[in-house]
């Protein structure tokens, strides 16, 4: 569509947006993609043994709040993204920021650990496939956020749908840490960190179809 097309359909039947609509819209679609990736948690992968005894330990909590602080730097940058004027930068800033300290922080515990432990960090026991569980639990969450999107007025189509990937995987990888029993820094690092990047590389593909005018 060319913008004077879009901008006459606009003058048209101009309506009245409620307050906050964007955002409710948004929340609506994080609780399904929560849900979604719970179910297929439980259905598919089922969660950890010890789960209960996790909850108390403090590596089970760092994981949750690295991928939900990603989740919301998503959230921050579509609910930016979502309009024609919206500007992301501090969300975006933001959410670099808490994978940088995440990824220093990993490092610096790979550094300070003994040589022989380091590579036992960085693989755990489920190395091969944390990314990939990652992204497939996000994907009825980016497939609703990018139908959510489609109602709306995104002018930078690449980069909302990267914005929805990361939105979609930092909530898919909390709830996946319901079934992940690593607990290093290292491993939650590269591997938690790779999948919601991918779930967000294939926002950006999809979204530079999907949210095209």
């Amino acid at each position: 569509m060319r913008t004077d097309d879009l901008i006459d359909q606009l003058a048209t039947a101009p309506r009245a947006i409620p307050g906050r609509a964007v955002q409710r819209r948004l929340v609506g679609v994080a609780g399904a993609g929560a849900l979604a990736a719970l179910v297929l948690v439980l259905a598919w992968l089922h969660t950890r043994a010890d789960l209960a005894q996790a909850m108390t330990g403090r590596m089970f909590w760092m994981k949750a709040s690295y991928t939900a602080l990603l989740a919301i730097a998503g959230f921050w940058a579509l609910e930016r993204l979502a309009r024609p004027d919206g500007a992301p930068r501090r969300a975006l800033t933001f959410g670099a920021a808490v994978l940088t300290l995440f990824l220093v922080a990993g490092l610096t515990q790979g550094v300070l650990s003994e040589p022989d432990q380091r590579m036992a960090m960085l693989r755990g026991d489920s190395w091969t496939v944390c990314a990939r569980n990652i992204l497939i639990l996000a994907l009825p969450g980016l497939a609703a956020t990018l139908l959510v999107l489609r109602g709306m007025a995104p002018t930078r189509p690449t980069l909302t749908g990267f914005a929805a990937g990361a939105f979609a995987g930092g909530v898919a990888a909390t709830v996946y840490g319901l079934h992940c029993g690593e607990s290093t820094m290292v491993f939650v690092g590269v591997w938690y960190t790779l999948g919601v990047l991918g779930t967000g590389a294939l926002g950006a593909l999809l979204g530079r179809w999907v949210l095209k005018w």
